[in-house]
C-alpha cells in the first residue's frame, strides 16, 4: 500500500510535532509543513505541559521527550498577591520551558526524520491541497485561513470576551507560579507570571477593555506597552524591566482573547488541529498542550484504523470530550478573571482559595491533598471548626439555624392524589429528612387545582391537604431533629395540565384538560394549551390563592417557604420578557414585569410568621435570546432582597421549549455566585453539584451559602451522612438518627463521588478528561469528591422537574 502523504498547514508545535509523528510512525511517509513565518518567528515566551502530556510524548518518540526533558524548569508554589498580602499555595507540580526552545527542538526533529519543512511560505489554496495529498492537517491557528475555505462544513463559532491582554517576559525567574492583583486609578489589572528559563519569566497582563482604554495602554505600542506595565506591576517584578515579543511580525501588542468551537473538525481529508480547532484560555493552561495531545492523538488514530477517514472520525470522537470539558473550564476561569473585582473584598485566604478554584476543576479535596496548611487556613479564616468540611458548618437564616449547608433540592414526584401527599411522600421526604441534610424541599405544592402540572401534583389549597403535610413535617421534626423542612409554594401558569412526566413530559393530557392562565397568551410549545392572559380580577384571585396556601403551610408546620419565580410557571412567565408581552403595568420593563411576583410575595410574607425565612426561586437566564439577562437576574434578586426575602434559589432555564442550556457540572453556579455578590443576598447554588467536593468548594470559595442537590438524593437517601463518613466528620453537622447510629461506623463501599476510569492507549488517556492542568491553578477533575457528568449527577433531563 502506498505511504499516506500529508500536508501540514502551519508550522507552530502542533503542526511540526504532528509531521514528525507521522513521518516517525511511517517513514515512507511524505510529509511538508507549510509555515508563513520566519523559523525564529513566534508569539508568547513560555510554555506549559503536563506531566499527563509529557507521558505521552515520552511514548510517542523518546528523542523529542529526553530533548524537552533537559530543558524544562519545574516548581510547585502559586502566589497570589492582592492589597499587599502574599498567598502561598504548594503541591502543584509545573514544567515550562521556551516556546523558542520548543520550536527548535521540533525543527531539529523534523530535519532528522526527513519531514519538508517550507518557512516564509504561504500553503496553497487548501482545495488544491486536499487534491493533492492523502491528508491535509490545518494547524494554522485560530485565524485558520483552512477552516474559513471550508467553513460551512466546519461551522465555526468564534466568541471574543472582554479582557485585553499582552504576553511579555522578564529576564529573571519567578520563584513560582505569580498571580499579581494592581488596584489602578482606572480599574483592576492582573498579572500571571511563570518561569520557563533559569533566567526568564513569561508575564503576561490582563484586564478589562474598558479599564486598558482608560489607562491609555490602546494608544500604545509594544514596546511602551511593557514599559508601562513594568511600572504598574514594579513591586512583583523588582523594579526589573519588561520585554515585549522579539517576534518581527505585524501581530498587535494587545489581544482580546478568542474562543473557537467547531461543530465539526474534518470535512472529506482535511482536518483541524490545535487552536484551529479550538481554544482555552492561557489562564487554565496552555493552548501548545492542546495542540500537542492532538497531534498524539491524530497520529495514533491512523495507525490504528485502517482508513484516513475512519481514523478521522476515531480522532475526533476520542479528542472532543477531552476539549469540550477542558473548554468548559477554560470559560469558567476566563470569566472569574473578567469579572475579578467582584471578589476583591473577600478575605485573603478566601479570595486565594477562590482564585484557585475558579475552573471548577480545582476543588477543596485537590487543594487540600497538594497542601493541607494553606486549606487548613482557608478554613480557618472561614470559621471552621477543627476537623469541620465547609459543608457542615451551621448558616442561620432568619430565625432558623441550619445545621449544615445541604438542602434536598425540590424534585416534582407526580405521586399525589387530588394534591393529597400520601404514604410515598412520607417514605420519600421523611428518608430525606433522616439522611442528615440540613434542610429538605418539597416539590412544587400547587396553590390551586388549576395551578398544578399534572394530575399527580400536590396541593395546599384545602385544609385536607394542609392536615396531611402536617404528617409528614411533624415525621421530621420527631424523627430527625435537626433537620429543617420547607414547602416551595407555586403556580403552573402555562405549563399545566399535562401528562407525568413519564407518560410524556410537558405533552397536554389526552382528556379532562382544565383551563390555564399566564402573564400572555403564550402557548409553552406547539401542541400546548394558549393560557387565558390574567385580568386585574385575575391576578387579585391568584394572590389570594397563594396567600391562602402560605397560611395552610403554617399550620402544616414548615419551617420555611419558597415563592416558585422560575421555570416558566405563572410567576417565571411574568419575569421573563419572552412570556410576558403585556402592555399594562403588569408587562413592560423589569419593573413592571417584577410587579405580580413581588405583591405576591408580599401578601405571602405578611401571612408567614416573621421569624421564618422565605426563599425565591429565579430563572437567573432562560438560555434562550432575548431573555432574562443576567443582569436582569442580578436586579431581579435585589428586587426581592428590599422586599425581605431571606435567600435567593438560583436556577436557570425551563423557561421557553426552545432553550439551549449549556449543560455541565455545577454550570448553574455563576449565575449563584452573581447574586451573591452583586445583589449582597445569600444564595443557594444548584444544577449538577454531585458532590460533596463541590459543596465544600462552592462554600468555601464564598460562591453559594446553601447547596440544593436533586439527583445524588435520589441516588442515596443519607448522602449527606454519608459525605460526613467519606470525610471522617462526626460533629454536630452529621447527626444520624438513634435507630441509625449503628450503621454509621460501618465502612462506606459505594462512593457516589467515584474516580472515574482511566484506560491509557498510546500514551493517551481515554477517560474524557485532561488531567492536570498546565496553567494556573492547575488540578484534576477527577480525584477525591469529584463530581461526575454521568451518574447520579448526570445533566440530561431526568423524571423529574429538578436542578440537572
Amino acid at each position: 500500500m502506498r505511504p499516506l502523504s500529508a500536508a501540514i498547514v502551519g508550522g507552530g508545535p502542533g503542526g511540526l510535532y504532528t509531521a514528525a509523528l507521522l513521518k516517525r510512525l511511517d517513514p515512507g511517509r511524505q510529509v511538508t509543513v507549510w509555515e508563513r513565518n520566519a523559523p525564529d518567528d513566534t508569539f508568547g515566551f513560555g510554555v506549559v505541559l503536563s506531566d499527563e502530556t509529557l507521558g505521552g510524548i515520552e511514548h510517542a518518540d523518546p528523542v523529542v521527550y529526553e530533548a524537552l526533558r533537559t530543558d524544562f524548569v519545574r516548581w510547585d508554589d502559586i502566589h497570589i498577591v492582592h492589597r499587599g498580602t502574599r498567598q502561598v499555595s504548594g503541591g502543584h507540580g509545573f514544567a515550562a520551558l521556551g516556546r523558542h526552545r520548543l520550536l527548535e527542538i521540533l525543527h531539529e526533529r523534523c530535519h532528522a526524520l526527513g519531514v519538508e519543512l517550507r518557512f516564509r511560505t504561504e500553503a496553497p489554496d487548501p482545495a488544491l491541497l486536499a487534491q493533492t495529498y492523502d491528508l491535509v492537517v490545518a494547524a494554522d491557528g485560530v485565524h485558520s485561513t483552512t477552516r474559513e475555505a471550508y467553513r460551512d462544513a466546519f461551522r465555526p463559532t468564534l466568541t471574543d470576551h472582554r479582557c485585553r491582554y499582552i504576553w511579555l517576559a522578564a529576564d529573571f525567574a519567578f520563584d513560582a507560579f505569580r498571580f499579581e492583583i494592581a488596584e489602578t486609578e482606572h480599574g483592576v489589572m492582573q498579572l500571571h507570571g511563570y518561569p520557563f528559563a533559569a533566567d526568564a519569566s513569561t508575564v503576561i497582563v490582563e484586564m478589562r477593555e474598558e479599564v486598558w482604554r482608560a489607562a491609555g495602554l490602546d494608544d500604545l505600542d509594544e514596546a511602551e506597552s511593557a514599559a508601562r506595565c513594568a511600572e504598574i506591576f514594579a513591586d512583583a517584578l523588582g523594579g526589573r524591566p519588561l520585554r515585549s515579543n522579539a517576534s518581527k511580525s505585524d501581530k498587535p501588542a494587545w489581544s482580546a482573547f478568542r474562543t473557537v468551537v467547531n461543530e465539526r473538525w474534518s470535512h472529506g481529508n482535511v482536518v483541524l488541529l490545535g487552536d484551529a480547532a479550538h481554544t482555552a484560555h492561557f489562564s487554565i493552561g496552555s493552548g501548545t498542550k492542546l495542540a500537542v495531545e492532538d497531534a498524539l492523538a491524530l497520529a495514533a488514530c491512523l495507525e490504528e484504523r485502517p482508513t484516513p477517514d475512519k481514523a478521522l472520525t476515531a480522532y475526533e470522537e476520542e479528542r472532543r470530550p477531552v476539549v469540550a470539558s477542558t473548554q468548559r473550564a477554560a470559560r469558567a476561569s476566563l470569566e472569574w478573571f473578567e469579572d475579578l473585582p467582584r471578589y476583591l473584598d473577600q478575605p485573603p485566604r478566601q479570595f486565594a482559595f477562590n482564585l484557585l478554584t475558579r475552573s471548577r476543576r480545582v476543588t477543596h479535596g485537590n487543594l487540600r491533598l497538594r497542601d493541607a496548611g494553606f486549606t487548613g487556613s482557608v478554613e480557618r479564616e472561614f470559621g471552621c471548626p477543627a476537623g469541620t468540611p465547609p459543608m457542615f458548618t451551621p448558616f442561620r437564616l432568619r430565625g432558623l439555624t441550619l445545621r449544615n449547608r445541604v438542602v434536598v433540592s425540590p424534585m416534582d414526584m407526580y405521586s399525589a392524589t387530588d394534591g393529597i401527599p400520601g404514604d410515598f411522600h412520607l417514605v420519600h421526604l421523611g428518608a430525606r429528612a433522616l439522611g442528615g441534610a440540613a434542610l429538605v424541599m418539597t416539590e412544587m405544592v400547587c396553590v390551586s387545582e388549576e395551578g398544578r402540572i399534572t394530575p399527580g401534583c400536590a396541593g395546599l389549597y384545602t385544609d385536607l391537604q394542609s392536615e396531611t403535610w402536617r404528617r409528614i413535617t411533624d415525621f421530621a421534626h420527631t424523627r430527625a431533629p435537626g433537620t429543617a423542612i420547607g414547602v416551595q409554594l407555586g403556580h403552573s401558569g402555562r405549563k399545566g395540565s399535562t401528562r407525568l412526566m413519564w407518560e410524556g413530559m410537558d405533552e397536554p393530557l389526552p382528556e379532562g384538560n382544565w383551563p390555564l392562565a399566564a402573564a400572555s397568551p403564550l402557548p409553552y410549545k406547539p401542541g400546548s394549551q394558549t393560557p387565558r392572559e390574567l385580568s386585574r380580577e385575575g391576578l387579585t384571585e391568584i394572590r389570594k390563592q397563594f396567600t391562602a396556601a402560605a397560611a395552610r403551610a403554617v399550620r402544616a408546620g414548615f419551617d420555611l417557604l419558597e415563592l416558585h419565580c422560575a421555570h416558566g410557571y405563572l410567576l417565571s412567565g411574568f419575569l421573563s420578557p419572552l412570556t410576558n408581552h403585556r402592555t399594562d403595568a403588569y408587562g413592560g420593563s423589569l419593573e413592571g414585569r417584577l410587579r405580580f411576583p413581588l405583591e405576591v410575595f408580599d401578601a405571602v410574607r405578611a401571612v408567614w410568621p416573621s421569624q421564618r425565612p422565605m426563599t425565591v426561586r429565579v430563572s437567573a437566564t432562560d438560555w434562550a435570546e432575548g431573555g432574562t439577562s443576567a443582569e436582569e437576574a442580578v436586579a431581579i434578586a435585589r428586587a426581592f432582597a428590599a422586599h425581605g426575602v431571606d435567600a435567593i434559589d438560583v436556577s436557570t432555564g425551563q423557561v421557553v421549549a426552545d432553550e439551549r442550556p449549556e449543560f455541565g457540572r455545577s454550570y448553574q453556579t455563576p449565575y449563584a455566585d452573581r447574586i451573591r455578590h452583586e445583589a449582597g443576598v445569600p444564595v443557594i447554588a444548584v444544577g449538577a453539584i454531585s458532590s460533596w467536593d463541590d459543596v465544600n468548594s462552592l462554600v468555601l470559595a464564598g460562591r453559594a451559602d446553601l447547596c440544593a442537590l436533586a439527583r445524588p438524593h435520589l441516588y442515596d437517601p443519607h448522602w449527606t451522612l454519608h459525605a460526613a463518613a467519606e470525610q471522617g466528620y462526626e460533629g454536630p453537622g452529621a447527626v444520624w438518627a438513634v435507630p441509625y447510629r449503628a450503621g454509621s461506623r460501618r465502612p462506606v463501599t459505594g462512593r457516589t463521588d467515584a474516580v472515574k476510569p482511566r484506560l491509557t492507549l498510546h500514551g493517551r488517556r481515554q477517560d474524557g478528561e485532561s488531567g492536570l492542568e498546565a496553567g494556573p491553578g492547575a488540578g484534576l477533575e477527577s480525584g477525591p469528591g469529584a463530581g461526575l457528568e454521568s451518574g447520579p449527577g448526570a445533566v440530561e433531563k431526568s423524571a423529574v422537574d429538578c436542578d440537572v
